[in-house]
């Protein structure tokens, strides 16, 4: 095993500095949720050129891929996000999610044969809000999958993930404009109704679990202030522990807003941006594996309270679990105080220690692979 592992590392760290102007390349040209044409098309570059089969558009998604290597019995996926934040980049270092599951894939795919693996790299779409893996997951792309992984960057070193369910909402109100000062009282205010509804949602929360999570943007409320607003609009998301839980709890939520229509007498519209993304099912065995990996390599996973915050994000990797054995784990970065969604932790997933993290990680998803392939 020990050989599989030095040939999967050698085959990286000759990619390194590849791997490195790619993640840069994706972090100073972000593009968001189902926009990432350049990522999509700069992303497998590197596969394409090792021999891997590329599949662009893949199932019909404009900006997802697919890479594939090998002909072995054991198929191993390594998902790649490369979409970034309205108005914050790569906040949550997707660029580097993609060079770091390349990376792992060109490891795999120099042991693939030894191995007894097919090696796959699944260009996944707009995890931030959109639910690119659902989509693909619904159109057949993982069945017969035997492991799905990617490593995600954090503050600190976790290895298992704990994500809530979520769901997303788009919520628009409609109501009727007026002269804000000469006819008032022949609108009806859209900007009002979120008003409502948002009260309503901070007194819910007292009845809430502790572990649920109610949070949104109004995007739209009006255009002039001599006008009363006619149409507004906003994005919600709803956090469970699951999505049982979270199907009890999108009710109570919804009536909040349905109490703002009342109130104001606007009517309410209520569009899912995707289908909820599901808690994660870490499989244990690709887990203890990754966290030996990691260890191996020198990585210190971090106990306690500061382990227990991102390892709670919500993915769309959640229901890629539910349905074939994943993992994915969080890898250190070494941006404290900044943390993920700041500006400033976008700013430490380039240079040196994030290079490192890229790198690291990448071997570790190898190494767990080769793992999954050799073990009985």
């Amino acid at each position: 095993m020990s050989a599989l592992k030095n040939a999967a590392r050698a085959r990286i760290d000759r990619h390194a500095d590849a791997l490195i102007r790619l993640s840069e390349r994706l972090h100073a040209d972000p593009e968001t949720a189902w926009e990432e044409h350049r990522a999509a098309a700069s992303v497998p570059e590197l596969l394409d050129h090792a021999g891997f089969a590329v599949t662009s558009h893949y199932l019909g998604l404009d900006t997802a891929f697919h890479a594939r290597f090998g002909s072995g019995p054991t198929r191993i996926a390594v998902c790649a996000e490369y979409d970034a934040l309205p108005g914050l980049g790569h906040a949550c270092g997707h660029n580097l999610i993609a060079a770091s599951s390349v990376g792992a894939a060109l490891g795999l795919s120099e042991v693939a044969d030894d191995a007894g693996i097919t090696v796959e790299v699944y260009g996944t779409p707009a995890e931030e809000g959109g639910g690119g893996k659902i989509e693909l997951l619904d159109r057949g792309a993982f069945d017969g999958v035997d492991l799905a992984m990617l490593a995600h960057p954090a503050p600190v070193d976790v290895a298992e993930a704990r994500p809530f369910a979520v769901s997303h909402s788009k919520i628009s109100y409609t109501g009727k404009s007026a002269h804000a000062a000469a006819y008032p009282e022949a609108g009806v205010n859209a900007a009002d109704a979120f008003t409502v509804a948002q009260v309503a949602i901070g007194l819910l929360r007292q009845q809430l679990p502790a572990s649920a999570r109610v949070h949104g943007v109004v995007t739209h409320a009006g255009d002039a202030p001599n006008a009363i607003p006619e149409h507004a609009t906003g994005r919600w998301y709803v956090r469970a522990e699951t999505l049982a839980e979270l199907a009890e709890l999108e009710p109570r939520v919804l009536r909040a807003f349905e109490a703002g229509a009342l109130a104001t007498g606007c009517e309410l519209a209520v569009e899912p941006e995707s289908k909820p993304y599901a808690e994660f099912r870490a499989d244990e065995r690709a887990l203890a594996a990754y966290r030996a990996n990691a260890l191996a390599l020198g990585r210190e996973f971090t106990e306690g309270a500061a382990a227990s915050r991102m390892n709670r994000a919500s993915t769309d990797m959640g229901n890629v679990s539910q349905v074939v054995p994943a993992i994915h784990p969080y890898v250190g970065i070494g941006s404290l105080p900044a943390i993920n969604h700041q500006r400033e932790f976008a700013a430490h997933c380039v240079g040196g220690t994030a290079q490192r993290a890229l790198l690291d990680s990448a071997i570790a998803l190898a190494w767990t692979g080769a793992d999954r392939a050799v073990t009985p």
